[in-house]
């Protein structure tokens, strides 16, 4: 079971959402809508894909980080560690 299955439905919720964004955007640009507003729109669709980002990373931080620490594998907890800051650098980076 992956972090974040207990919320699955509600992540795929917020996706569909940032779908119809992102198509809307295509409208927008097809229409030849002002910049800044596109802009605005593009703004929008991103800071959205962070929240869905920072929540799955709380969610692999609270569940698959956890569990490998409590099965006591020094190991695997520390790669997933490391796998969990690894993504935050790209989050940061982006």
């Amino acid at each position: 079971m992956r972090g974040y299955t207990i919320g699955k439905e509600d992540y795929l919720k917020r996706l569909r959402r940032i779908e119809g964004q992102v198509r809307g955007l295509q409208r927008m640009v097809d229409e030849d809508t002002y910049c800044i507003d596109v802009l605005t729109q593009v703004s929008a669709v991103t800071k959205a894909l962070e929240s869905v980002a920072v929540g799955l990373l709380d969610e692999h931080l609270r569940h698959c980080v956890t569990q490998a620490a409590r099965r006591e594998d020094p190991a695997e907890a520390e790669e997933m560690i490391v796998e969990a800051t690894r993504a935050v650098a790209r989050l940061v980076r982006s």
